[in-house]
């Protein structure tokens, strides 16, 4: 039986065509250091009726797809130029491909797609071959508007990551980061891929560390904007929000996974400590209590741990602290000054910057084994690492690009390092959402 979802907030149908064999393993270990590339073959998208609308917008469907799977670090778009047939002509269903023409030019992987337009409406019917199997992986039809063409484009790059990963990915995620207007710090937000940018705020101020909730529906973040650091929480859909201003600092916002609770960093009771808060900013307990000052908390997927920096040994060292216990462990012990620790999706790494010889670069480290490893280096300053929902992908800012820091994404084994966005001014503190399954 055909399920149809109805995605409201956009007007795009969706049903599943049924695949013939069940997928019973996961294809690509995305957290393998060692990770080799996947081929796969996106085909050009077969024109229902052949109009000039229909050709245009699936060469753009066509084009949003190849971006979107070579953004993600273990796909590989194969150069058209090495097909050896055109399933749009041939037919773009199982039982009308000849897999041995994609076997035979090293695709491991087959997209097949169709795009129907009338009266103003999109549909497109998407298909993802296991090539060597034979199989029917992936089969979907999405409908919507000729402006939502994107958006269903990415709800299927989510189902491919699903079906081959067993995780969403990061195509329906978005990055909240900081950017200079006019020689003032903002809050800004993008798509995964550093499309569609939109300015949050309006200070006119400084606007720092900025940090999503789980339902990805509130930010935390820092702002001047009344002369000192204060903590300003804001719904994105909804006009509310509260703004934490206790005497002193108020610094370094972290959500509390599932939670609508946040971490922070408040200097009232003398150096900086790290409070656990409601969303109104009401204190509910105090997490850190030591000599030396403790800021940067981040909590584990889990919620159960919180890492954070503090010069309890003397310099800015990367520690965790078990909630329930109160144990705390220090982590970092290589270099003089280790920073803003960032938690993998899994819970087993840490990533954080540390600085060595003058030079600022992002490291990680394994919870259990506590050997660090050097992801950037030789390029610049690296800083405020954030990990995407699905683990596979880190963003950060840099200044390898001319000396003003940008943004830049690489995998998490440190590859593939490049440049997110081109904005103008300095763009720091990326943050990375949460990342939604095809049918939230």
């Amino acid at each position: 039986m055909i399920g149809y979802i109805l995605y409201g907030f956009l007007g795009v149908f969706l049903c599943q065509i049924p695949p013939v064999f069940a997928k019973d393993y996961d294809y690509i270990n995305i957290s393998n250091p060692f990770l080799k590339k996947t081929p796969v073959a996106v085909t050009e998208f077969k024109a229902s009726h052949g109009h000039a609308v229909e050709v245009k917008d699936g060469k753009t469907a066509q084009r949003i797809l190849i971006e979107a799977l070579d953004f993600t670090g273990y796909l590989k778009t194969m150069n058209p130029v090495s097909f050896l047939s055109n399933p749009a002509d041939s037919g773009i269903q199982l039982g009308q491909i000849n897999f041995r023409d994609w076997t035979g030019i090293g695709a491991e992987l087959l997209i097949t797609g169709e795009i129907i337009e009338a009266q103003g409406r999109v549909s497109f019917k998407l298909r993802l071959f296991d090539t060597f199997n034979t199989k029917l992986l992936v089969g979907k039809v999405y409908s919507g508007n000729r402006s939502q063409i994107r958006r269903m484009i990415h709800l299927f790059c989510a189902e491919i990551s699903h079906a081959l990963t067993g995780k969403w990915g990061v195509f329906n995620s978005k990055i909240v980061f900081v950017s200079t207007v006019d020689g003032k710090k903002e809050i800004f937000t993008c798509d995964f891929d550093g499309q569609n940018v939109k300015q949050i705020t309006a200070h006119k101020s400084i606007s720092l560390s900025p940090s999503w909730s789980s339902d990805g529906n509130w930010l935390a973040y820092v702002s001047y904007a009344r002369g000192k650091p204060e903590i300003f929480i804001k719904n994105l859909k909804e006009n509310r929000g509260a703004i934490i201003d206790y005497k002193g600092m108020n610094i370094s916002p972290n959500w509390m996974p599932g939670q609508l609770k946040l971490a922070a960093a408040l200097s009232f009771s003398g150096d900086q400590e790290i409070y656990l808060l409601t969303l109104k900013g009401e204190i509910i307990k105090r997490i850190t209590n030591s000599w030396g000052i403790d800021v940067s908390p981040k909590f584990s997927p889990d919620g159960r741990k919180i890492a954070f920096t503090s010069k309890r040994t003397g310099t800015p060292q990367i520690h965790i602290k078990d909630m329930e216990s109160g144990s705390v462990q220090r982590l970092t012990f290589k270099g003089a000054n280790n920073t803003s620790p960032a938690w993998s999706p899994d819970g087993r790494n840490i990533a954080y910057v540390g600085i060595e010889d003058n030079r600022i670069d992002i490291f990680i480290v394994n919870i259990d084994k506590g050997l660090p490893v050097q992801l950037t280096m030789n390029a610049g300053d690296n800083e405020d690492p954030s990990w995407s929902s699905d683990g596979s992908l880190l963003a950060f800012s840099s200044t390898r690009d001319g000396g003003s820091p940008k943004l830049f994404v690489m995998n998490a084994s440190g590859s593939d390092q490049r440049k997110l966005l081109s904005l103008k001014g300095r763009q720091t503190q990326p943050a990375w959402s949460v990342s939604m399954g095809s049918d939230n």
